[in-house]
């Protein structure tokens, strides 16, 4: 029997009173249904014209195939009409049995209410684009990091009204039932995020773009958080099905490993046999805010033909060995980033990346040969294609491109690279040596072995390139310039670049056997006898002597630039993106300017106007308007409209209200409200209970040594031991109450980063149920941080710490996400720090510690002996050691933070360092927050300041400096 609550009520409705009233008031939605397929067969049948925005005009653009226009004149659902749809779908593409109408029924079949006008928009806009022929980009990242979708559509659609009131009806809230939605499971952190924001923005400003990525059946992983720290299980976010992703079984690529490289008799390279498996793609809709335009997420998938299925194994009992195969396909796409400590994972997580390159580009070429008809012009290719590489994960797009030009499409080498290089472009994302991808040539070349003849083919370019911008009189110039540039680290020298080398020395040994000889010439006795003599030199032994100094050459040539049989062979991908893309962009302004002076400063000399910065930024729509709905409200009153969602250069507006008392108590309320929800969220994901009271103080982010989550609970250890050292009356007077929040998760393999999670929970366990203590000191670990426990912590946080040691942070969003919700922020000069700083004002910064550029020369000082900790930093550690936290051994963390040199100690990320400066700055936070009034105004201020930290501002640089594609909306 089927029954849904009445909004309420504790009444049931049976199933047939549901199907009755469902068919007595189906009109509505079969009314909504004709006008799909009318609009669909209308469509099909009229002409097209294209606005077409640049930067803030609007030109029209005709098809000129036709006068007619065409508007897409959609039917806008009212809450009947919402309600009668969602019925619909409960009833005819249920996912759940028919005998109840429960929360996760009411999800999915509202999810599929919605897709419905997703789709329609979505055919209506790649309709549009394959017929105008637009530019188009294409954003190819391992991670996108999407979070809930169903709160993000219809706001995005201008629905969130009709939705609610819809599922009133059925005896449910928008709320609950957006809270039965998993966050889908296919990123990890900023990264990711970013990916998503940046997909937001494009379909937002209408331009024609296209997100490529896979689809991790478990994610990264599902955290759990227990007594010994952080255990990891498998992500079950696809368990129930996803109704946002469409599968698109006729859309599937053939990709390949291992096999062979064979050369045809016209001398064009096939790659044949080895290990075939497929890519189909599954779609997922991604609708701008307020507008027509929704464009697409494609997620990769792999899998084999049923034929593949050993049938005669498996009757045989050989059960193993009968999914074998599939097996290896399948597991592609299970986990993100897997383990790659060993042979097999780093072969897998090769094969991932090669999947999501091989697969895409075959797409992208598929859909350029379309739009293209009979007359496919490969050198238009880059005037309609734009591929940017989110890191360095989808370099392999490089290599691939060039072998479907060259292998299948016939292309010349040059042709081939001059596209190729006009196409691709490269986001740079960190500083880290260790990030920076390095692959064993050995592996590459026999996964993929005809991509590491085209990387060797690129390789010779640069070298080539090398030789002419430097030459080759001062051979240890020239060895330093290729140990720092080349992509193929370790590897024989191409012959044509080692010719060059010998002739230029052979060349440079005759010079200077020249110079002796006229030297000896001068000191030489005129006489006759001698001169006759030096004429009847046997010519034999000059031929010899000849040998010797070619073959003493060849031999100094191959002792500089040969290879070393102690030093393994490396594939460098960043340097493969930086050579092989017409752009390389930083995602803040010091990160840019490290990227130029020290990580690619050898590219940078030789292409500097390659180089760019693209400050990151967030969609102000998920992160400030769907997640924290009541200070959206107070922002639209005091600016006067809602343009700020769009336009939030508004938000600056704000400043002039700063010191309004109105305003100020309203934004207190709003606060206030929200920090509830996070009390509610600790309570359910820790059990712990917190007071609203306290200042809520969060630090949530991927756990890594360089983000210091250990100086963040270093800091909390020395505020406890000096609360236990006060009297009850101390404690008051000197300390502002606290809830300090940490939430992220350590990479399953990162052994060092699970114990600063193991060593936070451990303080926490303490801490909070100390008695002395009570509500002035809290210490809360949120397990398994996701985008659906951001979406409640930085509405609420008041403080956010963002203390990675300086010129080690790219950019991070997290602190634009904090800033745009009127948090506070700690923290170091580093990253995008620095740009909120100057936007928010200095004063409405809590800054502190040392700054990029003293990092080295403070290692350096570390390293000879010469650094004296601060005496409250070894405090900490004694403190720590004496067990107060439990009886877990501490040792190897401690460790890492002493000594002078050596793997994994001398405090490699200066929490020692920084420490005092830290302590200190934090008093000065206790002392602002006491005086709320101003706490408020440094809050609005910092909404304020955030105007330039929105992922369109983003987009639109991208769009006009690396991508030159145009905004085109729908009429």
């Amino acid at each position: 029997m089927l029954t849904f609550a009445v909004s309420g009520l504790n009444s049931i409705s049976s199933i047939s009173s549901f199907n009755n009233n469902f068919r007595s008031k189906n009109s509505n939605i079969l009314l909504s249904r004709r006008r799909i397929l009318l609009f669909s067969f209308r469509r099909r049948r009229r002409s097209f014209s294209v606005s077409n925005v640049a930067s803030d005009q609007k030109q029209k653009t005709k098809d000129s195939s036709s006068d007619e226009g065409f508007t897409l004149d959609v039917f806008q659902p009212d809450s009947t009409s919402v309600l009668s749809s969602i019925k619909y779908h409960a009833e005819f593409t249920p996912s759940f049995s028919p005998e109840k109408f429960e929360l996760p029924k009411a999800y999915y079949a509202t999810a599929e209410s919605v897709r419905d006008t997703l789709i329609i928009n979505w055919n209506a806009t790649y309709e549009f684009y394959e017929k105008m022929n637009v530019k188009q980009a294409y954003y190819l990242s391992m991670e996108f990091l999407q979070g809930r979708a169903l709160l993000n559509a219809i706001g995005n659609l201008g629905l969130t009204g009709p939705y609610a009131d819809a599922l009133t009806k059925l005896g449910y809230s928008l709320e609950d039932v957006a809270r039965q939605e998993p966050d889908a499971a296919l990123g990890n952190g900023g990264l990711g995020r970013l990916a998503s924001c940046f997909l937001d923005s494009m379909a937002t400003l209408n331009y024609p773009a296209w997100g490529y990525g896979l689809r991790y059946q478990y994610g990264l992983f599902k955290q759990l958080i227990t007594k010994d720290g952080q255990e990891e299980v498998a992500e079950n976010w696809l368990e129930m099905g996803n109704p946002w992703e469409i599968v698109r079984n006729d859309i599937s690529y053939p990709v390949k490993f291992y096999g062979k490289v064979i050369e045809g008799a016209d001398g064009r390279k096939e790659w044949a046999g080895g290990e075939d498996i497929t890519a189909v793609a599954y779609d997922v809709p991604i609708p701008g805010y307020k507008t027509k335009t929704t464009i697409n997420l494609r997620l990769w998938t792999t899998k084999l033909v049923a034929e593949a299925f050993d049938l005669y194994a498996f009757n045989n009992g050989d059960h193993a060995k009968a999914y074998e195969a599939q097996k290896k396909a399948e597991k592609i796409c299970y986990i993100l980033y897997p383990g790659d400590e060993s042979l097999e994972g780093k072969t897998l997580r090769l094969k991932q990346q090669y999947t999501l390159c091989s697969a895409s580009l075959q797409d992208i070429i598929a859909r350029f040969e379309k739009r293209s008809g009979n007359a496919v012009n490969w050198d238009q290719f880059p005037e309609k294609v734009a591929v940017q590489m989110n890191d360095t994960h989808p370099t392999l797009c490089i290599p691939e491109l060039l072998r479907i030009l060259m292998d299948v499409k016939g292309l010349s080498w040059k042709q081939a690279w001059e596209i190729t290089q006009r196409t691709v472009a490269y986001t740079n994302h960190t500083v880290l040596p260790e990030a920076l991808e390095k692959w064993s040539f050995t592996l590459l070349g026999e996964l993929l072995p005809r991509h590491v003849e085209i990387i060797a083919m690129i390789d010779e370019e640069l070298l080539h390139t090398i030789l002419a911008e430097y030459g080759t009189e001062d051979l240890d110039l020239l060895q330093e310039k290729l140990n720092q540039m080349r992509i193929l680290d370790n590897v024989e020298i191409p012959s044509s670049v080692l010719e060059l080398l010998i002739k230029a020395e052979e060349s440079a040994a005759d010079v200077e056997k020249a110079a002796d000889e006229e030297q000896q010439e001068e000191g030489k006795d005129d006489s006759k006898d001698e001169a006759v003599k030096a004429e009847t030199t046997n010519e034999e032994e000059e031929t010899e002597v000849k040998k010797v100094e070619v073959e003493d050459s060849q031999a100094k040539i191959k002792r500089i630039f040969g290879q070393h049989l102690n030093k393994p062979q490396v594939v460098h991908m960043a340097n493969l993106c930086v050579v092989s893309g017409h752009a390389v962009n930083g995602v803040a302004e010091i990160h840019s300017e490290i990227v130029k002076d020290e990580v690619f400063n050898e590219f940078y000399k030789l292409w500097p106007e390659k180089f760019q910065n693209k400050t990151n930024g967030v969609t102000p729509r998920r992160w400030l308007s769907f997640c924290n709905p009541e200070l959206s409200e107070i922002i639209t009153k005091w600016t006067g409209s809602d343009d700020w969602l769009v336009n939030t250069e508004k938000l600056a507006e704000l400043r002039k209200f700063a010191d309004n008392k109105e305003l100020q108590s309203e934004w207190r309320k709003a606060k206030g409200n929200n920090k509830m929800k996070i009390v509610s969220l600790i309570k359910e994901k820790t059990g712990y209970v917190v007071s609203p009271d306290a200042m809520f103080d969060v630090q949530i982010k991927r756990i890594h040594e360089y983000k210091r989550q250990l100086l963040n609970i270093f800091g909390i250890v020395y505020r406890y031991k000096k609360m236990k050292e006060m009297s009850p009356e101390e404690r008051k007077e000197k300390f502002v109450p606290r809830v300090c929040i940490f939430g992220g998760k350590a990479f399953a393999t990162y052994v060092q980063a699970k114990r600063i999670v193991k060593f936070i929970t451990d303080v926490g366990a303490t801490v909070n149920h100390d008695p002395e203590i009570g509500d002035l000191l809290k210490v809360v670990f949120v397990p398994d941080y996701n985008v659906s426990v951001a979406e409640v912590l930085i509405p609420g946080s008041e403080l956010s710490q963002h203390i990675s040691t300086a010129g080690m942070e790219a950019s991070g969003t997290s602190n634009m996400k904090f800033s745009m919700n009127g948090c506070l922020l700690i923290g170091t000069l580093d990253g995008a720090n620095v740009e909120i700083r100057e936007e928010v004002g200095e004063d409405n910064f809590f800054l502190f510690g040392a700054q990029a550029h003293e990092i080295a020369g403070l290692r350096k000082e570390r390293a000879e002996g010469k650094f004296v900790p601060d005496p409250r930093f070894e405090e900490v550690k004694a403190f720590i050691r004496t067990g107060v936290f439990g009886t877990y051994n501490y040792e190897e963390l401690m460790g890492s933070l002493e000594g002078n040199k050596g793997y994994g100690r001398a405090d490699y990320f200066l929490v020692g360092k920084d420490f005092p400066d830290y302590i200190e700055c934090q008093d000065k936070v206790d002392e602002a927050y006491r005086d709320q009034k101003k706490w408020t105004k440094m809050s609005i201020l910092n909404t304020a300041g955030s105007f330039k930290f929105s992922s369109d501002r983003t987009i639109h640089q991208y769009a006009r400096d690396i991508w030159r594609i145009e905004p085109v909306e729908l009429p």
